[in-house]
Formats: structure tokens, C-alpha cells, sequence
């Protein structure tokens, strides 16, 4: 029985690590698949603001895309 109870316990500590580890490793993998292929771009900054009814400036795209990126780090 003791032995029984000693790889059950060994089982539920890999299970564990194992679930932390990968966590982790998910975790960095998409952030660096986010900050390599982020999910906006300037077109679709420049298509929203057309869409809201203005005419963007490079410069208002470019603070739109600086903000992003701030919140991406």
C-alpha cells in the first residue's frame, strides 16, 4: 500500500511541474509570437479612423501604434 501511495504521489508531482513548466514556456512563446506578428497594424488603425469619420495623419498613426505597443511589452 505504502508504495502505492508513494508513485501516486510521484505521478501528481510531475503532473504539477509538468503544468507549471508548461505554462511558462506557452507563455513566452506568445509573447514573442505577439511583439514578431502583432494583431494591428497601421492599415487597420488608418481603416478604423476612416471608418470613425477622420482623415488620420502619419503622426496621430503613429502615437495609435506607440500606445499599442506600450500596452504589448
Amino acid at each position: 500500500m505504502g508504495a502505492f501511495l508513494l508513485d501516486l504521489l510521484k505521478i501528481l508531482v510531475g503532473f504539477i511541474i509538468g503544468g507549471i513548466t508548461g505554462f511558462f514556456i506557452a507563455r513566452n512563446y506568445m509573447k514573442k509570437y505577439m511583439k514578431q506578428n502583432p494583431p494591428i497594424n497601421e492599415q487597420m488603425i488608418k481603416a478604423m479612423m476612416t471608418q470613425m469619420g477622420r482623415t488620420p495623419s502619419q503622426k496621430q498613426v503613429n502615437q495609435m501604434m506607440k500606445s499599442m505597443s506600450k500596452y504589448m511589452d
